[in-house]
């Protein structure tokens, strides 16, 4: 459906541009985690959030 939207050649071109893309939004992802406060953001994976309980 969305071939006949655009047409076969751009879906082609789109397809091409997915692994870097893919690339290039994981290194972007990291790099946010990087350079902000890591520990706001891994609180939310809950294997990660287990290990840094904090003693109150």
């Amino acid at each position: 459906m969305i071939g006949k939207l655009i047409g076969q050649k751009y879906m082609t071109i789109a397809k091409s541009w997915v692994p870097t893309m893919t690339f290039w939004g994981t290194t972007g992802g990291v790099a946010l985690v990087y350079f902000t406060d890591w520990r706001v953001i891994l609180d939310y994976v809950p294997y990660i959030n287990g290990k840094f309980k904090k003693d109150e």
